[in-house]
């Protein structure tokens, strides 16, 4: 003997399911849709400022470093740790 609110319930679990999935579905290519569109953004950014390959190369170790918390300045390298702040120029003549 079925119960008709049970299989009400498990329809409405079935139609869930698949309402869900679709949702999944669409959320995957609005994510898509998204990153190409910031893509573009950047990559007409960087046209536009006519940044060769090699110069974007040597921006992004740059920021890398800087990140992982290493400053180059004129060919000197100085390891920042947190809570310290960028050392000062100490070859200023002082007057």
């Amino acid at each position: 003997m079925t119960n008709p609110r049970l299989d009400k319930v498990k329809a409405d679990i079935e139609k869930t399911k698949e309402k869900i999935s679709e949702f999944q579905s669409k959320l995957r290519l609005l994510e898509r849709q998204k990153t190409d569109i910031e893509n573009g953004q950047i990559i007409a950014l960087i046209r536009s400022e006519r940044i060769s390959d090699a110069e974007l190369s040597a921006l992004m170790m740059s920021l890398r470093k800087e990140e992982s918390g290493v400053i180059t300045t004129d060919a000197k390298t100085t390891e920042i740790t947190k809570g310290q702040e960028e050392p000062q120029n100490a070859n200023i003549d002082e007057d």
